[in-house]
């Protein structure tokens, strides 16, 4: 496996592929025992792999509680990252949930106990919760770097305008910067690409991505019968076939597969790692494991990615409808669009 520094603010080196624990564990109903998380966890690792991503609301703790005892006497070979927001037990209640700092402060403690180490590599805001000012989310941040307890901070699923806001206070304040920004990324979710991956570029965060397979739906598996997250999970973080168009993206999927000798579930990861991002696997079983595995041996050619990207493609949204045209090109251009050498990632 390959490695890359994570965005522009941090000396991290990460693997490309960036193991998901949200398996790790049954108290949701669904997942994979501690024996079968061990063996995935030491195969990720075999093959290289050294960030892993968790959160406190996964299996309601057990996650951080097996991964605590998989990491002993190992903790620096990995970047270790998880997350607050959630409940991390079902009885938890309004003050230790949410992006408020007192939330912050104590589900780090938490978190710290069950993983059995005094910091983590990366700590993200789970989710916005629409109350809590980024003021407060960046200062408990810097809080807790100072304190040591983090090294480094991230948001996930925010908002492009929030998380433009938070870069530009930790500049401002020479303060902790903000280091990673994680969404949802797939060939059935591409409305990331339209605000959110272009201001994790433009602000040189790391950028990973969740849900690369569409919760399975990729994989082509729920065609076969197969459940997998669309009932053991109830449904959440699963994307349906309930659109022509998602038909279609999975039939060209398919057929790439084909053409290539792989899996649809290779082409699927292996196309958001093509587009910049770091992709979230988050395995079952070592054999669900091992083929997200190898993806990261899959380079595209460029026809197969154009005819994925031709299925999937989605409208633009205003304002990008309006800038992004060739009318609108040319006139900001002075008619000389096609001899204008453009940057090579996006300004901010």
């Amino acid at each position: 496996m390959r490695y890359s520094l994570f965005g522009r603010h941090t000396g991290l080196r990460v693997s490309e592929l960036v193991l998901g624990a949200g398996n790790f564990g049954t108290r949701w109903g669904h997942g994979a025992a501690p024996d079968e998380a061990r063996r995935i966890f030491e195969r990720y690792a075999e093959a290289g792999g050294n960030f892993i991503d968790t959160a406190d609301s996964y299996q309601f703790g057990e996650s951080e509680e097996i991964l605590g005892e998989l990491l002993a006497g190992r903790r620096d070979d990995f970047v270790l990252a998880t997350k607050y927001t959630q409940r991390a037990t079902p009885n938890d209640g309004i003050l230790v949930t949410g992006n408020s700092r007192k939330a912050m402060v104590a589900s780090l403690e938490a978190s710290l106990k069950r993983l059995k180490t005094d910091h983590v590599d990366l700590y993200w805001v789970h989710m916005a919760d629409g109350v809590t000012p980024m003021e407060e989310i960046m200062r408990g941040f810097d809080d807790l770097a100072r304190a040591g307890k983090i090294l480094h901070a991230g948001l996930s699923d925010f908002p492009a305008w929030r998380v433009a806001r938070a870069a530009t206070l930790a500049e401002l304040r020479g303060s902790l910067p903000l280091a990673g920004l994680q969404v949802e990324h797939s060939l059935v979710q591409r409305t990331t690409e339209q605000e959110l991956l272009p201001a994790g570029q433009a602000l040189g965060l790391g950028v990973v991505a969740w849900s690369p397979l569409g919760g399975g739906m990729l994989t082509g598996k729920y065609r076969r019968g197969e459940q997998g997250r669309a009932e053991g999970l109830g449904g959440r973080v699963f994307q349906p076939e309930d659109t022509p168009q998602r038909s279609a993206i999975l039939d060209t999927l398919l057929e790439v597969a084909h053409e290539l000798g792989v899996s649809a579930g290779e082409v699927a990861i292996a196309w958001v790692a093509a587009r910049g991002s770091l992709p979230i696997i988050g395995p079952r079983s070592v054999a669900q494991l091992e083929n997200n595995l190898a993806a990261a041996r899959l380079t595209l050619p460029a026809e197969q990615i154009a005819r994925l990207d031709a299925v999937s493609a989605l409208p633009l949204v205003f304002p990008h409808s309006i800038n992004e045209s060739p009318a609108t090109r040319q006139r900001i251009s002075g008619g000389k669009y096609d001899l204008l050498n453009l940057p090579a990632r996006p300004v901010a």
